[in-house]
């Protein structure tokens, strides 16, 4: 029961910390600043709890293990889960999630191609060696080296990828 407990307290306090951060976004826009860094600090305080509980369920490993844990994630959403959401939302008309999953799709099948490559890296001992990463704030398309002149999944300007 304290295991299943766990697990969704860690679920809970992710979605929470996600929320907020969607939430401090929000405010930004609205000209908010201290209600959106309220919203961030908090977030960050979610993130801690998650942390602590997935640490306590033990499945916090090394980089290669966490490497492995990304790419089964990262694979199941290409595989599986966002080709049939994606497949129900178009079956049902619903334009906007069919559009939301496109994305998500897209983005997670290059997230599983980089995880791999860290993986090599990693499994030979040596950081990976790579440029920055832009994302497309509209549908999370990620690049290294670069930004195209637009996205190629939702047509976003490169003025609008945000780079790490």
């Amino acid at each position: 029961m304290t295991r299943r407990n766990l697990e969704d307290a860690y679920s809970g306090e992710s979605q929470a910390h996600m929320r907020y951060l969607i939430f401090a976004e929000v405010a930004e826009k609205e000209g908010k600043p201290n209600i959106a860094r309220l919203f961030r600090a908090i977030a960050f305080a979610e993130q801690v709890h998650a942390t602590n509980h997935y640490r306590v369920l033990g499945k916090i490993g090394s980089t290669t293990d966490n490497l492995d844990m990304a790419i089964a994630g990262e694979t199941f959403e290409v595989e599986e889960m966002y080709p049939v959401y994606n497949n129900a939302a178009s079956f049902q008309g619903e334009k906007e999630a069919e559009r939301s999953t496109h994305y998500a799709l897209e983005a997670e099948k290059i997230h599983a191609k980089m995880y791999t490559q860290a993986k090599e890296a990693a499994l030979q001992g040596k950081d990976l060696e790579i440029g920055t990463v832009y994302i497309c704030p509209v549908c999370g398309y990620t690049v290294e080296g670069s930004a195209p002149d637009h996205c190629p999944v939702c047509g976003a300007p490169k003025s609008q990828f945000k780079a790490f």
